[in-house]
């Protein structure tokens, strides 16, 4: 008999639900990986994506030089068959103007300018622009489809342990590759952030991987000091920040590449940044810099509340103190520094640009050190990657 921390006994595990639960994470990883592929695809396709945009718009623009000539040639017949003199040397005059648009709108080539089709191509505010981009449709459904079977292997694990589904490393990261995926999905029904679609899928693959090959931790109950309500709200708005702070951490990249390419094309130097496709459909840095600082401020507030304030009522409740030197504690400070540094110098000392990018970046990284280095080479009282005796 097994009993939990109140001493109430432990219900047995559910072995066949965790089986499925198992089943349908490697289903849900295999979906993953290739709706990553196709929008690795998408981002190779980009180019095409480019020229399909521009012939639209030539298209467009010839329609409305027809339409404009055959209007200008009606007002000249119509003109002409008044038989005045006068009105007849007003009509003329009035049909030398849409023949000077045209001549305007054509005058830079045969088809439409970068600016124009740029424009086009992405918004700044992120919304949905001119290009369908198919492949990146479909990886978008894919994508839905994986989320589905990742949120019945959860549940499932869930439900075969009795328990909140967060008691290792292995759940922890597979948690948060579904959180990740799940606010990156329902972002994506008000922004157009395919764009992101590459990196986002990229690191949900890379969780998915490291929590099967690095913690393989079969289901099982918990320790003790995990035996309690609060790692519900605890660890539930850790991994909420987590994958906020995943998708910044991808804007911030895309920020960094962005503002080099914008500087060769406003200097006029050639590279391959300039000349780059994909950062055309990609918004501006500005842009990138605005929406990822919106994006670090609420996560910030979950890594606040939960992290911070959660972690310290439970402390006190499992350990008698608020506040110790234990490693894991040390690291969710620091990162909490970076992020209000980051926070503090973008809005009140006008770090903007690649400054605040690298800030919010080196804020990731303590992440990342925090729980991939520091739950598995630093004993403490947080030491929870594997699944304990």
């Amino acid at each position: 008999m097994i009993l939990a921390i109140d001493g109430t006994e432990l219900q047995p595990i559910n072995v066949e639900l965790a089986e499925y639960s198992e089943l349908f994470m490697l289903i849900s990883a295999f979906i993953y990986t290739l709706a990553f592929i196709l929008f690795t695809v998408d981002t190779a396709r980009s180019s095409a994506t480019i020229r399909r945009v521009e012939a639209e718009l030539a298209q467009e623009q010839e329609a409305e030089r027809i339409a404009v000539t055959a209007g200008a040639a009606e007002a000249t017949a119509s003109a002409q068959a008044d038989g005045a003199a006068k009105t007849a040397q007003a009509s003329t005059a009035e049909t030398s103007q849409p023949d000077t648009s045209t001549a305007e709108t054509s005058s830079d080539g045969a088809g439409p300018g970068e600016a124009e089709v740029n424009a086009e191509l992405v918004d700044d505010d992120m919304a949905y622009a001119r290009p369908k981009r198919p492949l990146a449709n479909v990886a978008v459904a894919i994508t839905a489809v994986a989320a589905a079977a990742h949120i019945f292997a959860v549940v499932a694990r869930g439900l075969a342990a009795g328990r909140w589904p967060l008691g290792n490393m292995f759940e922890f990261l597979t948690a948060a590759a579904l959180v990740v995926t799940v606010v990156y999905l329902l972002a994506l029904i008000r922004r157009d952030l395919r764009f992101l679609g590459v990196f986002v899928l990229g690191l949900v693959v890379t969780m998915m991987v490291a929590a099967t090959i690095g913690f393989p931790t079969p289901v099982g109950h918990v320790q003790p000091a995990l035996q309690s309500p609060w790692i519900v709200i605890h660890v539930s708005l850790a991994v909420l920040a987590m994958a906020l702070f995943t998708l910044t951490f991808a804007m911030n990249i895309l920020q960094l590449v962005q503002s080099r390419r914008e500087r060769q094309v406003t200097s006029g130097a050639e590279g391959a940044l300039a000349r780059s496709s994909f950062m055309r459909l990609v918004p501006s840095a500005l842009s990138l810099e605005n929406w990822s600082y919106r994006i670090n401020a609420v996560g910030f507030v979950f890594w606040t509340v939960g992290p911070m304030i959660t972690g310290a009522i439970w402390a006190r409740e499992s350990w008698g103190r608020y506040w110790g030197w234990d490693p894991k504690e040390i690291w969710t400070f620091v990162i909490w520094v970076v992020y209000a540094c980051y926070l503090h110098a973008r809005a009140t000392r006008g770090w903007t640009g690649n400054r605040a990018a690298w800030l919010s970046i080196i804020g990731f990284i303590c992440i990342i050190i925090n729980y991939a280095v520091v739950n598995v080479f630093f004993p403490g009282l947080h030491s929870y990657a594997g699944l304990p005796e």
